[in-house]
This record gives C-alpha cells, structure tokens and sequence, in this order.
C-alpha cells in the first residue's frame, strides 16, 4: 500500500434479537486486508428490565474461539456501551447469549490493500534495519586519542574523587560549630 493510499473506510451495523440471536461479519474479498472497529453497542427502544449479554467469536470453524463477553447491557442500568481499542479481523461473530434485545452493535469497516505477503514485509523490514545499522556506524563520532592511549595500555591521568554533597551535611550536622569566647572577635583589652 502506498502512504499517499487511504484505506477504505465504512459503517457496518447490525441489530440482536431474540429471533436473530446471531450475526457474523465476515469478506470474501482476498487482495484486501479487513479490520472491523467497534465503536458501541445500545439496547433499542423496546427492551425489556433484564440483562442482555453480548459475547464475541473471532475465527471460524476449527479456529474459532470460545465465545467472550464483550458487553453487558441493562435498560436501567446501563443501556449503551462505547468501546474503543476493539479492532478484530474477520470473520467475527456477535452472539446475543442471554436476553431478548434488541441489542444494536455499531461499527467501522476498514480495508486496506495488501501489496506485500507477510515473508515479504518481513524481509524487506530486516533490509531496512540493515540499512540504518549501517548509516548509524557511519555516522558514529571517531573516539578520542586519550581514550584509545588507555585501551592501548598507556597513560592513564585519574581524577581525584569528589566529595559528595551528602558527606559535608553530615559532618556539619555531628559538629556543630562551638559557642563561647573568642569568636568572630578579639577580646576586650584591660586598661
């Protein structure tokens, strides 16, 4: 896909009832790359005081999960649901598991083109960290000829240490200064 290409983006929506306690979002397209966004789930106008519970099913046949709690809605309660960071790819199921609904489930459609297979990316992202490995070696500052001459085994000059900051508080706080004669003024002279 080229950065200039913008994915193609729609609205998918669907309705849970107690007849039609199923709905799958699923494509049939095979040059594009899927990913459905759910955006919220409400109870319609005409549910009933009782729990509706909305489970999710990613995969199909073999690979399909075990069905997962996404949403729990109650009239009272708690009648809409917004979600955000739920972005599955098909097929996904929404599975109306107990309740009468109607539950509405909103959502984005998204479909990229894929250009490249996934062995494909992969090499070209390790010819690309290749490729600024290389450029950060070029780039790198040569080491200075002090540090070289001690690697070398020759002269090395040492710094004294420091005295830390810590050190003289507390020498100051376990001596504090004397109190009496003699400080900070000469004393008187008899005449």
């Amino acid at each position: 896909m080229n950065k200039s290409d913008k994915p193609l983006s729609t609205l998918w929506g669907c309705e849970l009832t107690e007849a039609n306690k199923e709905k799958t979002f699923s494509t049939e397209e095979t040059n594009l790359q899927h990913q459905l966004a759910v955006r919220s789930m409400c109870l319609g106008h005409t549910a009933k005081e009782e729990f509706n519970i909305i489970e999710l099913v990613t995969g199909s046949g073999k690979d399909a999960t075990e069905g997962i709690p996404i949403a729990t809605l109650h009239a009272k309660s708690m009648p809409t649901v917004i979600l955000s960071g739920v972005d599955l790819h098909p097929p996904v199921t929404f599975r109306l598991k107990f309740g009468s609904g109607p539950v509405h489930i909103c959502a984005e459609h998204v479909a990229f083109e894929e250009d490249l297979s996934d062995e494909e990316m992969a090499e070209e992202e390790e010819e690309e960290d290749e490729v600024e490995d290389e450029e950060d070696i070029e780039e790198s500052p040569e080491k200075p000829v002090k540090k070289q001459a001690a690697k070398n085994g020759g002269p090395v000059k040492r710094k004294k240490p420091e005295k830390a900051l810590d050190s003289t508080l507390s020498d100051d706080e376990n001596n504090p200064p004397k109190k009496g004669k003699g400080r900070g003024r000469k004393p008187a002279q008899k005449v």
